[in-house]
Parts: structure tokens; C-alpha cells; sequence
């Protein structure tokens, strides 16, 4: 069996009450409710300005929406789980040093076939020596700076959606997940605002994203359900906008780049599913607080 589809049975194979699963229904569609109307300024505003403020702002949306759905529902805190555990030093050193594990294979094998070209950007130091310090300084001062924003995202999607999912027995949650995250960003990637610096087709940017976006959610996934705690994928969130989208795409030129590369690209997709295969292959648990 895939590990994958063996991580979403497992999410969605524990027994829940009844009335549980209605008001995790009921829940799902107050989100989803308030994550549109919430994003639509932003998005909006991110499209037509060309803004990256916007889309920061955006970044909030999710976070936003799973506060009003509980507030709404009169849900409570208590399972946002904004505790780590004891012994995961170990989990947060994989979020944060997968995407840099994850670029550096997909990046690596783009730039030494040729079916991308290693550059170094206008304004700044050329040369190998550079580009590592610049991995370095992104790695550990992007992702601080990133975490603030990953966390209006993290609230949202594994704080919030995933586990609501499993409580409403949605078969294979995770991938359900995986497909609202990529659904939500592609007004930002049809109207150019997201992923498309570099050229290409927007409707194949588009289909490779959601792919994308879906295998890497079960990597988020294992890291939030196996720990009882948001902060790994949070961590993971910031870590990979920063290395992605800050360090190793300026560095990346080429006409077909954009097909191979990025956050759409098929090298990084197919490092992206070793990953999965390999971070997902064993069972995994389906914690809300992580263990005392």
C-alpha cells in the first residue's frame, strides 16, 4: 500500500461519536465559509497591485478563519495544541532542514543537466561561496522571520482543517487537506501574483501546484498528527518559503525553468515524493496534544 494512502486511512479510521462528527461538519463549513470571505480582500489586493503585502496579509486568512469558526461554534483552545512535546528537537530539525534537503536534490540535478541554469542575482555576490551563506543566512534568519506568517497559515490548515476532517470522517483527509491548500492559492497563481515569475504556462503551473501542494501536505501532516503539535509544520511552512521562494529560485534562470523548478516544478515534485515516501513509510499516530 502507498504511504500515502496508508497515512489518510489511518487518519480517518478511528471512531468518532456521532454528535462529534456533525459538529466537525458543522465546523468545516463555517471555516471554509470565513476563509473565503476572509481572503477575497487580500487576494484581490494581491492581484490587481502586484503586492506582496497582500499576500502576507493572505497568510493570515486561515488562522483567521479557524478563530471564527471556534469562537462561532464555541469550539474553544484547547486543541490547537501550541505545546511541543518533550524529546522532538529530532522533528523540528526535519521541518526545518527538508525543504533544504528537498531543493538542493531537485535544484542540484536541474542545474547540472542544464535544464536550468545557476545564476546569481543582480546586486549580490557570485560564486558557490555566496550562494551557501545565503542558504545558511535564509535557513536560519528567513525561517524566524517566515515563522510569523506560517503560523496565520499553520492555525488554519493543521490546526484547524486536518483534525476537523478526521473528526468528520472525510475519507482520506489528509489528501481533502492537501487539496483545499492548493485550491486556495490558485486565484493568487491565475491572476500572476504567485509562481509564475518565471514564465510559462499558467494553466500547467496551475495542475503541477495542486499536485505539488498535495504530496507535500502529507509530509506537513505526519509531522503534525505524529507529534501533537502545529509548531513542526509551521516550522516546516516558514523553512520552505524561505528557502524555495528566497534563496534557491533567484539563483535559477532558464525558458524551461519553470516547468522543472520552483514550487511547481517536476524535480522538485519528484524529490518532494521520496520524501513523502520515505517520512511517511511507517504508521504513524494521530495525536491532538503532544504525549506528557
Amino acid at each position: 500500500m502507498a504511504p500515502g494512502r496508508r497515512e489518510d486511512q489511518q487518519a480517518g479510521s478511528s471512531k468518532v461519536a456521532p454528535d462529534r462528527r456533525r459538529e466537525a461538519r458543522r465546523g468545516i463549513g463555517v471555516f471554509l465559509v470565513a476563509l473565503v470571505v476572509l481572503s477575497a480582500p487580500a487576494m484581490i489586493f494581491a492581484v490587481v497591485a502586484r503586492n506582496d503585502v497582500g499576500i502576507l496579509v493572505l497568510m493570515w486568512a486561515p488562522g483567521l478563519a479557524a478563530l471564527v469558526a471556534r469562537l462561532m461554534l464555541r469550539e474553544g483552545f484547547g486543541d490547537i495544541s501550541l505545546r511541543l512535546g518533550r524529546r522532538s528537537g529530532w522533528v523540528l530539525l526535519i521541518a526545518l532542514g527538508y525543504p533544504v534537503g528537498i531543493a538542493t536534490a531537485a535544484y542540484g540535478v536541474g542545474w547540472a543537466s542544464g535544464l536550468a541554469h545557476f545564476t546569481s542575482p543582480a546586486g549580490t555576490s557570485s560564486g558557490w561561496g555566496a550562494f551557501a551563506g545565503e542558504l545558511i543566512v535564509g535557513t536560519v534568519l528567513g525561517t524566524a522571520v517566515g515563522l510569523v506568517f506560517a503560523l496565520g497559515e499553520e492555525l488554519g490548515w493543521r490546526g484547524y482543517l486536518l483534525t476537523r476532517l478526521i473528526d468528520a470522517g472525510v475519507p482520506r483527509p489528509i489528501m481533502v487537506s492537501g487539496l483545499v491548500w492548493a485550491a486556495w492559492h490558485l486565484p493568487l497563481i491565475i491572476g500572476g501574483s504567485y509562481v509564475t515569475g518565471n514564465g510559462g504556462s499558467m494553466p500547467v503551473i496551475a495542475v503541477l501546484f495542486v499536485v505539488q501542494v498535495t504530496v507535500v501536505s502529507y509530509v506537513f501532516a505526519r509531522l503534525r498528527l505524529d507529534t501533537g503539535s502545529i509548531w513542526p509544520a509551521v516550522l516546516l511552512h516558514a523553512s520552505w518559503n524561505s528557502v524555495i521562494q528566497s534563496v534557491f529560485d533567484p539563483h535559477t534562470s532558464g525558458s524551461q525553468a519553470w516547468l522543472w523548478l520552483g514550487e511547481q516544478g517536476v524535480l522538485t515534485l519528484a524529490a518532494n515524493v521520496i520524501g513523502a515516501v520515505v517520512l511517511c513509510r511507517r504508521p504513524g499516530r494521530v495525536l491532538r496534544q503532544p504525549p506528557t
